[in-house]
């Protein structure tokens, strides 16, 4: 009798998210001895070995290449040296910027490279959005030169202009170095303002471009874009119609115009280059229904971070404990749980781990281009970025449920679980929070998406108090060597947020199709996926 009591006691505990196995999985992820599990690095490896140790013990099926557990994926770093070199020319007199003083790459490599001298034209904030009617590019032509713009967008109160108080994809520097190559430009300039940036020091910009740039080793070659430093920007509106402090006038007025500088540029570049091959690591459990076995449910969490970089009060592991150890934490429990539970999910969950999130969806990118089940048998996304960390909660967020029927399906498990789904807060914009984590890659893939997130309607604590514990995070831990293992961790507001995601996971994995709403903007590529049968 207390053998059989004690299996009863066991079983129940098995089938239930563990604590213990959440912080167990962070305290390993997180320390300093994995380095910060940077992109191509012997930490990044040892978190790979460990998370597929851990989906082999728990009966986990391999899914990646070669009957492993890993999927590689061939990459290529850079870093600029002190070498490189910035040259501006007016006339006869040539001046130079020096890297990291004066300038920073967002993009890197021998691709970058201006050998002869090429004009500049000021375009404002660099944009062309024809829903407002506004055009920084009007009767110019930068075809064959480089574009200067301002960061940010036009200030508005107005909701239905740019959005208001809040920002826009236009707003982001990709977009605008987008638009300017589709213009001809040959690169961009960004120019940090302080009304855009909440007056940023340099020193942040030094922080965050202090990172290898890593791509996936098939990108298309990219162009010249630096960010570069106000003190030398002034350097390039010398005998312009306008100075820079002038152009700085117009962005607080909201009388920016553009014109042609008279100042012409080279690049030469010189960098530390390496060819790698990182992994993701894939496994998967069989669902027990069998008109639905030909459809899956994936989940997903990245288990890379930031590695080495800039100090910080004398730090330089920039560990990412709640970004994302605590995600992988979580994946791996609902494995455990899913595969230990007599209950199995109706139809096949595949549990993948993606590296390179944080070099720009890496990872991500690249299943949807090598996906071990094709894309249009998967019905649904569910990503894991960050678990509930300051108290248990009352409401949760799905972060792209807006744009499909997982909206209905989650406000379903919501009501079982005595829940309530609140909105993404006006302090963050709704395409910007879904734009933030693998999620998108998968939605722009056609797969139905969704990130889902605490509330901030706490159970022990003000929601004003939860809410600025949460943005005081973003701000003085996010991407920094603070999000570490000394932080405070709220382990039943972990395993409260473990339980819903199993839950919803469960109750999507009983859906014969998961549908983008109509006129979204990934619906086309759905309809892509499955006429092509990819």
């Amino acid at each position: 009798m207390i053998l059989f009591l004690f299996w009863i006691q066991t079983n129940i505990h098995s089938q239930t998210i563990s604590a213990d196995s959440l912080k167990r999985h962070i305290t390993y992820l997180g320390d300093d001895a994995l380095q910060g599990r940077g992109t191509g690095t012997e930490g990044e490896q040892i978190a790979a070995r460990y998370i597929a140790e851990r989906l082999k013990s728990y009966g986990i099926s391999e899914k990646g290449d070669h009957g492993s557990y890993f999927q590689y994926i061939p990459m290529h770093g850079s870093m600029p040296t002190s070498q490189s070199r910035l040259r501006l020319i007016a006339d006869s007199l040539e001046l130079y910027c020096y890297y990291d003083r004066d300038y920073l790459c967002y993009q890197i490599g021998p691709q970058t490279f201006i050998p002869t001298p090429v004009p500049l034209v000021f375009v404002g904030y660099g944009i062309i959005a024809p829903e407002f009617d506004y055009n920084d590019y009007q009767e110019l032509d930068v075809a064959g030169k480089v574009v200067v713009f301002l960061s940010g967008e036009p200030f508005s109160n107005d909701p239905n202009y740019f959005a208001g108080a809040q920002s826009t994809i236009y707003s982001y520097p990709e977009s605008k170095q987008r638009i300017a190559i589709s213009r001809g430009a040959v690169g961009s300039i960004l120019i940090p303002t302080t009304l855009d940036d909440h007056m940023r020091p340099w020193e942040y910009w030094q922080q965050v471009f202090s990172f290898e740039d890593v791509k996936l080793a098939y990108s298309v070659a990219s162009a010249f874009h630096i960010v570069m430093n106000q003190q030398a920007a002034r350097l390039l509106f010398d005998y312009a119609e306008y100075p820079l402090y002038q152009v700085l006038d117009m962005d607080r007025t909201n009388t920016i115009r553009s014109f042609p500088l008279e100042i012409s540029i080279k690049f030469d570049g010189d960098f530390k280059e390496r060819d790698f091959l990182a992994r993701n690591v894939v496994g998967m459990l069989p669902g027990h229904d069998t008109d639905l076995r030909d459809s899956y449910v994936l989940l997903s969490a990245h288990y890379d971070h930031l590695g080495f970089g800039k100090p910080v009060q004398g730090d330089s592991i920039y560990n990412g404990v709640f970004d994302n150890a605590a995600g992988v934490a979580a994946l791996l429990e609902l494995a455990r749980v899913f595969q230990q539970s007599p209950d199995s999910p109706a139809c096949p969950l595949i549990f993948l781990f993606t590296t390179g999130e944080e070099k720009g969806l890496l990872g991500a990118t690249y299943y949807t281009d090598h996906p071990v089940v094709p894309l249009y048998r998967t019905k649904a996304n569910i990503n894991i970025d960050g678990l509930a960390m300051f108290d248990t909660f009352r409401d949760i967020v799905g972060v792209g449920s807006e744009y499909s029927t997982l909206r209905q399906h989650l406000q379903e498990v919501a009501r079982e679980l005595g829940l309530k789904v609140s909105s993404i807060p006006s302090e963050f914009l709704t395409f910007e929070s879904f734009a933030r984590s693998d999620q998108i890659a998968f939605a722009k893939a056609g797969v139905p998406s969704i990130l889902i997130a605490e509330g901030f309607h706490c159970q022990n604590i003000p929601d004003a108090t939860c809410q600025g514990l949460f943005m005081e995070w973003m701000q003085q831990r996010y991407h920094t060597p603070f999000d570490d293992l000394m932080q405070a961790m709220n382990l039943d507001a972990a395993v409260q947020h473990c339980e819903v995601i199993r839950e919803f996971c469960r109750h999507v994995a009983e859906q014969k199709h998961i549908d983008w709403y109509p006129g979204g903007p990934f619906v086309n590529e759905r309809l892509r996926s499955i006429a092509e049968k990819r």
